[in-house]
């Protein structure tokens, strides 16, 4: 019991979902007391708990964010996966966005059953972050990179490397965005963010 406990521990509910999901569950249960004191059949009161129920779990299991810790003690010229999701795309590509040469692009595709919340891929300084506006196609379509809305931030490494990293947007989840912010002295580090 007491490994489960200390495993809870380690997961928080990323700020972005909280007013979500404290608002759902205040209607949640707001809906639940009404259907539970307005019917004498407890049939609606069960069936929109369990409907419900499981849709409030979905989200909450989005927003998680456990924390993370590479145990690791040197990670010069080391990246590691930004995202939890599958890679479905590695590959070089010519001219790619703020680079006039070839570069390797990895692509991770994240599903509702992932979590949400993104780490930095390498130590680093963040040189910029730029958020595009755009559409909002499925997330797993070769185009969606280009045209859906997008986040990007680019980071240099202590080796003077820079890595763009790009957060885009799909059909589920409408919205691509960072909270990092580009300062002249500041280290970024893997699992934080």
């Amino acid at each position: 019991m007491g490994q489960k406990i200390k495993k809870l521990k380690k997961i928080r509910i990323h700020r972005e979902g909280t007013d979500q999901l404290v608002f759902g569950g205040i209607a949640l249960v707001a809906v639940a007391a009404v259907l539970w004191m307005a019917f004498d059949n407890k049939i609606p009161f069960w069936a929109f708990l369990v409907v419900f129920g499981v849709v409030y779990g979905i989200v909450l299991n989005f927003y998680r964010c456990p924390i993370r810790f590479l145990n690791v003690e040197d990670t010069e010229k080391l990246v590691v996966a930004p995202a939890d999701g599958k890679i479905v795309v590695i590959e070089e590509v010519e001219n790619a966005p703020y680079f006039n040469d070839r570069r390797l692009m990895i692509s991770i595709f994240m599903s509702l059953w992932n979590v949400h919340a993104n780490w930095f891929p390498v130590d680093g300084k963040v040189k910029f972050v730029k958020h595009e506006d755009g559409k909002f196609m499925k997330a797993w379509l070769p185009k969606a990179s280009e045209e859906n809305e997008h986040a990007d931030t680019m980071i240099t490494t202590p080796e003077g490397v820079d890595v763009l990293c790009r957060q885009i947007a799909g059909a589920a989840r409408q919205a691509a965005w960072s909270h990092t912010r580009p300062h002249p002295s500041r280290i970024c580090s893997f699992w934080k963010s």
